[in-house]
C-alpha cells in the first residue's frame, strides 16, 4: 500500500452511518456519502466519528474477501457539519449527551446553521426552547464543550501518535489532556502504556523544553530505574550508579541530577532506603512490594503448624503404603518438613525426585482434610505439574482471577480482602516468580495458610525483577530442603546425567551416543547456523513428526551473532515461513512479521484481551509466552495470535512486544520444556559462556538435546561458574526480622 500521501486517493464527505466502532483503538467503519453522491464504505482509525461530521480522507480502495469494496483510510480530518440538515443529523446521532432527535429537531429548528455557535458560546438560550430547562441547557453546552475538547486532544495527539495511543491519552486525561501535556510532557512515559522515555523526550524537545529541564532530568532518573527493573531485574539501583548513569545519558552535570533525585524522593515519587554500606534508590511501587514479601512471609512462619514426630512417619509411612514405593531419606525429610512448616522450599535439579515428594505431601494434606491449590508462573509449567500431581493445576495468574478493573487496569479479584480459600498453595518453577508477582501471591494468601515453594535455584534468575526464590533460600530462615541424589530411571538418561555434571562443575562426555542427547561438531558459526536450519527444516520433521511450530525449540544464549536470535530466527523464518502472496506481513522495528510466524511476547502485559474456543476470555499475555500469527489485518491495524487455547489480539502500537520465536534466549526458555532443544555452541559474549546458562538450556529438553557447534564453548562455560548480579533488597528486609 502507498504510505506517501501524494500517491493516496482523496475523497470528501459526510458520515451517514456507523456500521462498527472499536472504542480500545478508535478502528471504525462506515458509511460516507460524497460530495459526487457515491455512497462509499470507509474503514480505518479515526477515533469518536460520529454521523453528520464531514471528513476528507487520504487512502485506498481495497476489496474485502468479506465485505467487498471499501474504501481504507490512511490519513484523514474532519470537521463538524455546516449546513441545518447535517447539523440536524449530527445531533441526532446521540453524539451530545442529553441531545435526541427530538430535541435535536427543536434546536435545529430554533437556530439554523447557527446551532453550534449557541451550543457552544450561549447554551444558555437553549432554555427558551420548550422542554428545555435551563439546567438540562447547562448539560448540553457543557456536553457539546466536552465533545469539542476531545476533538482538540485527538488532533494534538495525532502529530505524535497513531490512533490507538491517541485514545488511551483521551481517555486517561479527557479533555485535559492537550494543558497536561504541555505543561509535562514527560508525563506520558510515566503514566501512558507504549509512550517510551524517547518519544516523551521528543515532544518536549518539540515544545520548547530545555534539555537541563527538571522535568526532563527526573523523567531520565525514573526511566534508568525502569530500565534496570525490567532489563536487567535489579529491584533497586544504588545512589552513586543511578547518579551517574543517568548524567551521562541526559548529558547533564552529575550535581544536578543528584538535586533532582534528591527532590524526587523528598517529593515520594522515589525511596531512598539506606542499608549499611549502600544507598538504595527505588521506585515506591518496587519497594513496597519487597517490603510487603518479608513481612508476610514473617508473618506466615509464626503461625504453629507442627505435628508430633510419630504422626509425621506415620503419616510418611501411609503415603509410602499407598503409592507403593519407598522414599529416599531426603525425601521423606522434604514431606516432614513440608507438612509441619508454614513456608517450605523444596529446591533440586531434574531427576532428583521433586515430583515424587509433591504427590506425597498432596496426598498427606488431602489425609488431614486440607483443601490444595496448585499454581505455576507459566501456562505450560502449570501443565506440567497438573499432569504430574493428576489435579488441576493453575498459572498464578488466573489462581488469583486476574480482571480488568473499570479504568481499564487489571487487578488481581484475590487479596488480602478476598483471599484464597485454600490451606495449602503449592507453587512449581518457583526460581521464576519476580517480585511484583510473589507480593501478589502472597497478598491472596491467608496468614494461617501453608506455602510451599518448589523450584531448581540453580536455574537463571526470574525475567522479570527481583531474585525472590534465591533471597527466600539464602535468608536461611524458612525450612528448605535441597534433593540431590539421581534416581536410577534418571540416571538413565544423557539429559539428567549430563545436566547435573554442567552443574556440578565437570565436563560432559560428548562422544557419547544416545537417542536423548547428541553432539553435532561444527567448525564455524555459518556451518553451527546452517546445520540447525536443516534440522529443522527437514531432518527432524522426516525422522520424528515435530517441527519447529511445535515440538523443536531452538534455545540460544544470545541475541547477537550468527547463531544469536536475532540472525537465527531471520534465517528460520526464511526457511520454514517465507514470503508468499497469501500470507500478509507487518514491518515492526527492523524484522518482517508474518502470519504464519512462531512468536513470543516479550514483556508481562496485564491489558491484552484474549478469549477460546469455548467462549470463555481473559486477560493477560506474559513474558515467554509463545504463540502462532494468525492474522495481520492491515485495515484494522491488528494482529491476531494464538497462544495455545488463547486468541489474542494486538493492536499495531503493541507490536513492540512480540519478537519471532523460532530461536529464543535462554533467559526467555525458563518455565518451559519441549520435546527437542536444539542448543548452538559458539564464541558469543564471556558475559554468557556461564555454567549456571548451559545448565538451564539442557533443562529444558523433555526427550532430546542437540548440541550444535564448539565443544570447546561447552566447556568453557562449564568452568564460568560466574552467577548473575542483581540488586535485590530482601536480603537486608529479611535481615531485619530476625
Amino acid at each position: 500500500m502507498p504510505n506517501d500521501k501524494n500517491e493516496l486517493v482523496s475523497i470528501e464527505g459526510t458520515v451517514e452511518k456507523i456500521i462498527y466502532h472499536n472504542d480500545e483503538n478508535g478502528y471504525v467503519v462506515c458509511e460516507m456519502l460524497a460530495f459526487s453522491d457515491e455512497l462509499y464504505t470507509v474503514c480505518g482509525n479515526m477515533p469518536y466519528l460520529a454521523v453528520g461530521e464531514t471528513i476528507k480522507a487520504l487512502g485506498d480502495f481495497v476489496t474485502h474477501p468479506q465485505f467487498g469494496r471499501q474504501f481504507r483510510v490512511e490519513y484523514y480530518e474532519k470537521q463538524l457539519p455546516s449546513n441545518s440538515t447535517a447539523i440536524l443529523k449530527y445531533l441526532s446521532s446521540g453524539t451530545i449527551k442529553g441531545i435526541g432527535p427530538v430535541t435535536a429537531r427543536h434546536i435545529v429548528d430554533t437556530y439554523g446553521e447557527e446551532t453550534f455557535d449557541v451550543l457552544e458560546n450561549h447554551p444558555e438560550w437553549l432554555a427558551d426552547i420548550n422542554g428545555i430547562s435551563a439546567r438540562k441547557a447547562k448539560e448540553i453546552g457543557e456536553a457539546f464543550r466536552a465533545q469539542f475538547g476531545m476533538r482538540n486532544v485527538m488532533a494534538f495527539c495525532r502529530q505524535y501518535f497513531g490512533p490507538a495511543t491517541a485514545v488511551r491519552i483521551y481517555k486517561r486525561w479527557g479533555c485535559s489532556a492537550v494543558d497536561i501535556i504541555n505543561a509535562n510532557p514527560y508525563i506520558l512515559c510515566d503514566e501512558i502504556h507504549g509512550v517510551t522515555f524517547e518519544k516523551a523526550d521528543a515532544i518536549a524537545k518539540n515544545l520548547g523544553f530545555t534539555s537541563a529541564s527538571d522535568e526532563r532530568i527526573g523523567a531520565g532518573i525514573k526511566f534508568v530505574l525502569q530500565h534496570n527493573l525490567y532489563q536487567n531485574g535489579h529491584v533497586f539501583v544504588p545512589w552513586d550508579k543511578l547518579t551517574d548513569t543517568s548524567a551521562k545519558l541526559l548529558g547533564c552535570e552529575k550535581d544536578k541530577a543528584e538535586n533532582v533525585l534528591m527532590d524526587l524522593v523528598e517529593e515520594r515519587k522515589l525511596a531512598l532506603v539506606r542499608e549499611p554500606g549502600i544507598d538504595c534508590v527505588y521506585l515506591p511501587d518496587v519497594y513496597e512490594a519487597e517490603k510487603y514479601i518479608a513481612r508476610k512471609l514473617d508473618i506466615m512462619e509464626g503461625v504453629n503448624h507442627s505435628l508430633d514426630t510419630a504422626n509425621l512417619t506415620e503419616l510418611v509411612r501411609k503415603a509410602e503404603m499407598e503409592n507403593g514405593i519407598t522414599y529416599e531419606e531426603l525425601q521423606k525429610r522434604a514431606i516432614k518438613e513440608a507438612v509441619a512448616n508454614s513456608v517450605f522450599v523444596l529446591t533440586g535439579g531434574p531427576g532428583t525426585g521433586k515430583t515424587t515428594v509433591v504427590r506425597a505431601i498432596i496426598r498427606i494434606f488431602t489425609s488431614m482434610g486440607l483443601d490444595i491449590a496448585l499454581a505455576a508462573p507459566t501456562g505450560r509449567a502449570a501443565k506440567r505439574l497438573s499432569e504430574a500431581a493428576s489435579m488441576e493445576a493453575k498459572t498464578i495468574h488466573r489462581l488469583l482471577e486476574m480482571q480488568f478493573a473499570p479504568d481499564e487496569q487489571s487487578v488481581f479479584v484475590r487479596d488480602e480482602a478476598n483471599p484464597l480459600d485454600e490451606d495449602v498453595i503449592i507453587i512449581d518453577e518457583s526460581s521464576m516468580i519476580d517480585v511484583f508477582l510473589m507480593s501478589a501471591l502472597l497478598k491472596a494468601i491467608k496468614p494461617s495458610s501453608r506455602l510451599v515453594l518448589i523450584g531448581d535455584a540453580d536455574q537463571l534468575p526470574p525475567v522479570g525483577p527481583g531474585y525472590v526464590f534465591r533471597d527466600i533460600i539464602e535468608s536461611d530462615r524458612f525450612s528448605t530442603v535441597v534433593l540431590t541424589h539421581i534416581f536410577r530411571q534418571a540416571r538413565e538418561s544423557l539429559i539428567v546425567t549430563n545436566a547435573h555434571a554442567v552443574n556440578n562443575g565437570v565436563y560432559m562426555d560428548l562422544s557419547k551416543k544416545d537417542a536423548d542427547f547428541f553432539f553435532m561438531p561444527r567448525m564455524s558459526e555459518e556451518e553451527t547456523s546452517s546445520t540447525i536450519v536443516s534440522l529443522c527444516a527437514k531432518r527432524l520433521p522426516k525422522t520424528y513428526g515435530l517441527t519447529a511450530f511445535g515440538g523443536i525449540q531452538i534455545i540460544t544464549p544470545s541475541k547477537k551473532g550468527v547463531n544469536g536470535t536475532e540472525m537465527l530466527n531471520n534465517s528460520l523464518q526464511a526457511a520454514l515461513n517465507p514470503p508468499s502472496p497469501e500470507k500478509r506481513e507487518k514491518k515492526v522495528r527492523d524484522l518482517t512479521l508474518r502470519e504464519g510466524d512462531k512468536v513470543m511476547q516479550i514483556k508481562n502485559d496485564y491489558d491484552i484481551e484474549w478469549s477460546r474456543e469455548d467462549g470463555s476470555e481473559g486477560v493477560g499475555v506474559f513474558n515467554g509466552d509463545i504463540g502462532i500469527i494468525e492474522e495481520i489485518n492491515p485495515s484494522a491495524e491488528r494482529v491476531t495470535v494464538l497462544f495455545d487455547d488463547r486468541r489474542a489480539a494486538y493492536d499495531f502500537t503493541m507490536l513492540d512486544e512480540l519478537e519471532l520465536a523460532y530461536a529464543i534466549t535462554v533467559h526467555k526458555s525458563q518455565g518451559s520444556e519441549y520435546p527437542i532443544v536444539i542448543i548452538p555452541l559458539y564464541r558469543y559474549s564471556q558475559r554468557l559462556l556461564t555454567r549456571n546458562l548451559l545448565y538451564t538450556a539442557l533443562t529444558r529438553a523433555q526427550k532430546m538435546v542437540i548440541l550444535v557447534g564448539e565443544e570447546e564453548v561447552s566447556r568453557r562455560m562449564i568452568e564460568n561458574n560466574r552467577r548473575t548480579k542483581r540488586y535485590t533488597g530482601l536480603p537486608f528486609i529479611f535481615s531485619k526480622y530476625e
